[in-house]
């Protein structure tokens, strides 16, 4: 399996980008992070299966190999990154809020991101 390292991953947008070892970008959507991940930083080293998708390698059955120091040692996500998760929240939350307004709830892959973010934000809270 490929290796290599997290350039940028945006909770907000349910995607970012590996950057392997053999030097190419790999797509990391939300959906391919492991069970129980919402969010992953920067810096991040993983293997991962690849597949050939619409826009170019895309990263499969992701695992995390090493986690920067910081996660390593603590559980909870950095006081500023856990605000940046809630501000970014707040815009998904006025978005699916506006929707149902006007009947619109959120369906499919919509409606699993929205439950994946807000479970990795009450994990940070409970216990």
């Amino acid at each position: 399996m490929p290796i290599g390292r997290v350039k940028w991953f945006s909770l907000e947008k349910g995607f970012g980008f590996i950057s392997s070892e053999e030097g190419e970008d790999v797509y990391l959507a939300a959906a391919a992070l492991p069970d129980g991940i919402t969010t992953i930083k920067p810096g991040t080293k993983l293997d991962f299966g690849i597949v050939e998708g619409r826009r170019g390698p895309q990263a499969l059955s992701v695992r995390i190999i090493e986690a920067p120091a910081s996660i390593v040692e603590n559980n909870r996500i950095n006081p500023d990154d856990l605000a940046t998760m809630i501000e970014d929240t707040i815009k998904i939350l006025d978005k699916v809020g506006n929707g149902l307004r006007h009947g619109r709830h959120p369906q499919g892959a919509e409606a699993e991101r929205l439950a994946k973010v807000l479970r990795g934000i009450a994990g940070q809270f409970e216990g």
